[in-house]
C-alpha cells in the first residue's frame, strides 16, 4: 500500500509484517540497494500507478486502500545491469541523496526557526514586552504581565461577532445568486479567492451578510478552526458562509490587531485547553465572544500592526526562497535517481556536483 508515493525500504532487520506489505528478497545477482532506487524513481513510479487496484485517482492520492498486487508488480519489465553496476549505481546515489537530503533537513530547519521567530516576535508584541513603565498581571494564563495603561477585554465588548448565512439546497441557486467565502477560502493571514461558491443573498440580507474591507474572518469549524484573515475587498461584492465568523470593530479598535492576538492565542492552544480536548472541532461564537485579549490605545495598536505587517512580508520572502529551493532539491533528488537507474548517464564519470546548482547552505 502507498508503494506509490514512496511507501518503500529496506529492512535492516529481522521480523513479521503486515498483510498490507509486499516483501521483495533480492537474488544473488540484485542488489537490493539499487531496487530501492529504482523503485522510487519517477519512471518505475508511473509504471505502478497504472496498476494500482482501488477506489479514485492516484493523481491527488485520492485512491481507497491503493494496493499494487505482486502479479501486477511482477509485469513491470526493466532493464537489470551487471550486479557491479548495480552497486556502483546504489554507491552513487546513496551519496548523492545523502547530500541533497542534508541540504533539505536544513532547509526546513530554517523554515521553523523562521516560524518560531515570527510566533515569538508576535507574542511579544501582543503582551507588550518591550514596552516600559510599569506592568500589571493582565489576568489571562497564557499572557502574564502586559503595560499597566492597557485594557483588557472581550471580543464581544470590542467587535461584532457574527456567523455567516448556512448554505441548503433551496439557496443553492436563486434571482440574487452572489459570490461567498467559505472556510477553505480563509487561509492564515490569506483569503483565496480563486475558487467561489454561490448563494442566494436576497438584498435585505446585504446590510447582514455583506463584508466590508477590513472584516476580520475566522474559521468558525473546518480542519482547522480559529485561522483567520482580513478581508481586503478583492471581489468588489461578496458575503460569507455560516461556518465563518465575521469581526467587525464597534469603534476604533485595530480588526488587525485582534487577528494577532487570535495568532498567539491558537499557536499557544489556548482555545484546545479551554475545551479540554485535543482536537478542537469548533470555535463557535459562545466560545470567541468572551475570550479576553490585550487592549492598547488604537494608535498603539496601529503602530505596532504597521511594524508586525513589515516584518511579516519579509518573512514570507525568505519562507518564499527557502520552500523554492526545498522543492527544487526534491525535483533534483527524484531526476537524478532516475537519470541513473535509467542509464541516461554514466554514473563512473559522474560526479553529482550540478545537482545542486543555485542551492547552497
Amino acid at each position: 500500500m502507498r508503494a506509490f508515493q514512496g511507501a518503500i525500504g529496506i529492512s535492516s532487520v529481522r521480523g513479521l509484517v503486515s498483510p498490507d506489505y509486499l516483501v521483495l528478497r533480492p537474488g544473488p545477482q540484485t542488489e537490493a540497494r539499487y531496487l530501492h532506487h529504482l523503485f522510487r524513481s519517477k519512471w518505475f513510479v508511473g509504471e505502478m500507478s497504472s496498476r494500482l487496484r482501488g477506489i479514485g485517482g492516484t493523481e491527488n492520492g485520492a485512491v481507497r486502500t491503493p494496493r499494487i498486487n505482486p502479479e501486477d508488480l511482477g509485469d513491470i519489465r526493466v532493464a537489470l545491469p551487471s550486479l557491479e553496476e548495480q552497486r556502483s549505481i546504489a554507491d552513487f546515489l546513496d551519496a548523492e541523496t545523502d547530500r541533497i537530503d542534508c541540504l533539505c533537513e536544513l532547509r526546513k530547519r530554517q523554515l521553523q526557526l523562521l516560524d518560531e521567530a515570527s510566533f515569538r516576535r508576535v507574542y511579544d508584541a501582543v503582551r507588550g514586552a518591550h514596552v516600559e513603565g510599569n506592568r500589571k498581571d493582565s489576568g489571562l494564563e497564557w499572557l502574564g504581565a502586559i503595560p499597566a495603561d492597557w485594557r483588557v477585554g472581550s471580543v464581544s465588548h470590542y467587535f461584532e461577532v457574527e456567523l455567516g448565512k448556512m448554505l441548503n439546497q433551496e439557496r443553492s441557486h436563486g434571482e440574487h445568486m452572489r459570490p461567498y467565502l467559505r472556510v477553505a477560502n480563509v487561509q492564515w493571514d490569506r483569503i483565496d479567492v480563486s475558487d467561489l461558491a454561490m448563494m442566494d443573498f436576497p438584498p435585505e440580507e446585504e446590510a447582514r451578510y455583506r463584508l466590508k474591507p477590513g472584516d476580520l474572518l475566522v474559521n468558525e469549524g473546518g480542519s482547522w478552526p480559529g485561522r483567520a484573515a482580513i478581508w481586503g475587498g478583492e471581489v468588489p461584492e461578496i458575503y460569507y458562509q455560516k461556518a465563518l465568523h465575521r469581526i467587525r470593530a464597534r469603534g476604533a479598535e485595530i480588526p488587525r490587531w485582534l487577528y494577532y492576538c487570535l495568532v498567539a492565542a491558537e499557536r499557544l492552544r489556548v482555545f484546545q485547553v479551554q475545551g479540554n480536548t485535543s482536537t478542537m472541532t469548533h470555535l463557535t461564537r459562545e466560545q470567541l465572544r468572551p475570550q479576553r485579549f490585550p487592549f492598547p490605545e488604537p494608535d498603539v495598536q496601529r503602530e505596532v500592526v504597521t511594524q508586525l505587517d513589515r516584518s511579516a512580508s519579509r518573512d514570507l520572502n525568505v519562507r518564499q526562497v527557502l520552500d523554492s529551493q526545498l522543492a527544487l532539491l526534491t525535483e533534483r533528488r527524484q531526476a537524478l535517481i532516475t537519470a541513473a537507474v535509467t542509464g541516461q548517464f554514466d554514473v563512473s564519470t559522474a560526479s553529482g556536483r550540478n545537482v545542486t546548482d543555485g542551492v547552497t547552505a
